[in-house]
This record gives structure tokens, sequence and C-alpha cells, in this order.
């Protein structure tokens, strides 16, 4: 699997569609083990989450929440649909995640990938130390 990456230099920001790009580049090179059933997931890029998420997560703080899972098969938190075909949902907050950028100093696109990679492994059941190995393996194929 040859990796393609895109290069962007920001004088600026990067904005909502940047971030769009980025992330649909990073599933695009997901974890084997992660891309198994993702084939309809759609991507959602928001600068920080709503009042209704930060209530659900308990946030204290909008800048906690990098990003938000949801399945398709669930109509609410919790609750599973019987049937449907609504797509699993990925929201990435851009607000948070450039925070984290600005302190890091990291590659934006490295960040944006575990970031994805964290919440997604975690949402399908993935254990801690199976997650920052994702991460660490996927982290180091990409460079």
């Amino acid at each position: 699997m040859s990796a393609q990456h895109i290069i962007m230099n920001f004088s600026l920001p990067p904005n909502l569609e940047d971030f769009q790009v980025i992330a649909h580049d990073v599933i695009e090179t997901l974890p084997h083990e992660l891309s198994i059933g993702l084939d309809d997931l759609v991507i959602e890029v928001e600068d920080f989450p709503d009042e209704a998420v930060e209530d659900e997560l308990d946030l204290d703080d909008p800048y906690e929440a990098l990003a938000l899972f949801r399945s398709g098969k669930e109509i609410t938190p919790g609750v599973e649909k019987k049937s449907g075909k609504d797509d699993d949902l990925l929201i990435l907050y851009r607000r948070p995640i450039l925070d984290l950028w600005c302190e890091t100093c990291d590659d934006l696109s490295s960040i944006v990938r575990q970031v994805v990679i964290e919440e997604l492994a975690r949402n399908m059941g993935f254990s801690d130390d199976d997650v920052e190995e994702l991460v660490s393996r996927h982290h180091q194929g990409m460079l």
C-alpha cells in the first residue's frame, strides 16, 4: 500500500475544508483492523462540540473533545436501531485539534491521524494498550 501525502502550508489556521481533506487522507490510510466496516463512514468537521455533546460527554471545557464517533446503528447513545442503513459518523473538532497542534508543534496530519485512530479504536472496543500500539505502528508507517 502506498501512502499519499498531502503537503499543506498554512499562513492562516486550516479551515473546516482543509480539515476535511486531511481527515479523508487519514481514512484512506487507516490500519486494516480499523478500516473493516467503515466503507460508509461520514466525516464532519466542526469548530467545537455543541452544548448537547458537551453535556453528554460531561465536558468542563469544549477544548477537551477532539473527536466523536457515532454509530449509524444508534438512535441516541446506547440505544440501537432495529433496522436502518444510517452511516457511521466521525466528527472532528477543529479548534481543540488546532490547540493541540499549537501546544505540541507536531505535524498537523499526524495529530489528526492519531485522533482518528484513537477515537475509532476505542469505539471498536480496542484496549488502551492496543490503541497505543496502533497509533505507534501507524505513525511509524506513515513517516
